[in-house]
């Protein structure tokens, strides 16, 4: 049983989580669980962590059927880890995003309950040797956070089985980092076959999905191994930014991936040899430059999709490019603003003469304000054509004349209208 200075709480007399020695038993206030054993990372070489969505999806989902079970609710959950300190740091990687993904506690919240109390390992990239670049939870909580934040991870529409699916090498080993925008996947090869028990896919093996869901864009980092034109014959457009496999980019690839990104439509798959180094690191400039991710923010998201990705230099790479692609990002969003800014106030204008149209009423005088007190109070609806009158107008009476009237000066209201609304 734990001690209670031996729990961290995150929900008040409902979840805490707590490091323990030995395996305590569930006693009629407390419910304990361990997913030490549940959720185990695949490691590539020395690296240990942070593990995938679809097990941070599986643990949220297990948690919150255990915080809504009508035999625990008037039970404290807590959710315990071993002393092992690999252990330890994903499941508080999971209890910390967890809490994030449901929206209660904020990232610093988070990173104040366990770095207060508990000192916890850092994670390494996929590489053997000296860790010459570390990864915090606390990255990896505000990675979450920013996804969550601009649309980027939405457990609402994540499909856990596809994920699982897909990321298997027999399967197609690709993810998705931003979804609808970028697919990280391992390069082709010239045909499907299994090469000493590992599966090898061609370019054909991918359209299916590909158009599914509509990737229209390869960008290839790798050496040429299968024709471009297996991609380009088939509707895709494709690209070579060759860079030596663990190496970072020049600017000039940089530069080239961030402008064919931001001028398609539709999504882009990136592969290298594994769809992990240079893929991730590319990926990674452009979260920077369109979310403002921070460099280690972005490689946990990156790894949090994709486990294993950027590696070595490329780490420290990203840091560098950190501040010029936040620059770069800002000053793109800026220009964005100032252009989208005449159209506002064409919309604005619109919007005023809808308004002062739909007040208009008819009196003794003929046509005159109605509605409204202020005939230039601006409507707050959206900016569309109002409705046409009647085709025919009244005639014969002099109410029917001022109608006619009425009814020639809306029309010719409605033709400017549809004249503005068309230039804007």
């Amino acid at each position: 049983m734990a001690d209670d200075n031996d729990l961290i709480e995150f929900v008040k007399d409902r979840l805490y989580f707590a490091t323990l020695r030995s395996k305590p038993k569930s006693t009629v206030n407390t419910h304990y669980f361990c997913t030490d054993d549940e959720f185990v990372y695949e490691n590539f070489y020395a690296d240990f962590g942070p593990l995938n969505l679809a097990m941070l999806y599986r643990y949220c989902c297990k948690l919150n059927k255990m915080m809504k079970c009508f035999s625990l609710t008037r039970k404290r959950i807590v959710h315990y880890t071993s002393f092992e300190q690999r252990r330890r740091a994903n499941a508080a990687f999971l209890i910390g995003a967890y809490a994030v993904s449901i929206n209660f506690l904020s990232f610093l919240h988070v990173a104040l309950l366990y770095f207060s109390r508990v000192c916890l390992v850092l994670f390494r990239d996929a590489s053997f040797g000296e860790c010459t670049y570390n990864v915090a939870i606390l990255d990896c909580l505000q990675g979450i956070s920013k996804a969550l934040q601009h649309g980027i991870l939405n457990f609402e529409t994540f499909n856990v089985t596809e994920y699982e699916h897909y990321e298997r090498v027999e399967n197609g080993d690709f993810n998705w980092i931003v979804p609808g925008k970028f697919l990280a996947f391992s390069g082709p090869h010239p045909k499907s076959k299994v090469d000493n028990g590992y599966p090898l896919h061609a370019p054909e093996a991918y359209f299916p999905y590909f158009r599914k869901h509509n990737v229209t864009t390869v960008i290839r980092l790798n050496k040429k191994i299968y024709e471009a034109k297996r991609f380009t014959d088939a509707g895709f457009d494709h690209y070579d930014l060759f860079f030596v496999d663990g190496s970072t980019p020049s600017d000039v690839i940089t530069r080239r991936f961030l402008h064919i990104c931001e001028s398609t439509s539709g999504a882009v798959a990136v592969h290298c040899k594994a769809g992990l180094g240079r893929t991730g690191t590319l990926i990674g400039c452009y979260l920077m430059k369109h979310y403002r991710f921070t460099a280690a923010e972005a490689i946990a998201w990156i790894r949090i999709c994709r486990p294993g990705s950027v590696i070595g230099p490329q780490q420290h790479f990203l840091e560098e490019k950190q501040a010029s692609l936040w620059a770069q990002g800002d000053a793109l969003r800026s220009k964005q603003q100032q252009t989208a800014r005449p159209y506002q106030e064409r919309s604005m204008a619109l919007s005023r003469l809808i308004s002062t149209m739909d007040g208009f009423s008819i009196g003794t005088g003929g046509l005159k304000p109605g509605g409204p007190e202020r005939s230039d109070e601006v409507s707050e609806r959206a900016v569309t054509m109002p409705p046409l009158p009647d085709a025919t107008p009244f005639r014969g009476s002099a109410s029917g004349l001022q109608n006619q009237r009425c009814w020639k000066i809306r029309m010719q209201l409605h033709h400017v209208i549809l004249m503005l609304m068309t230039h804007c």
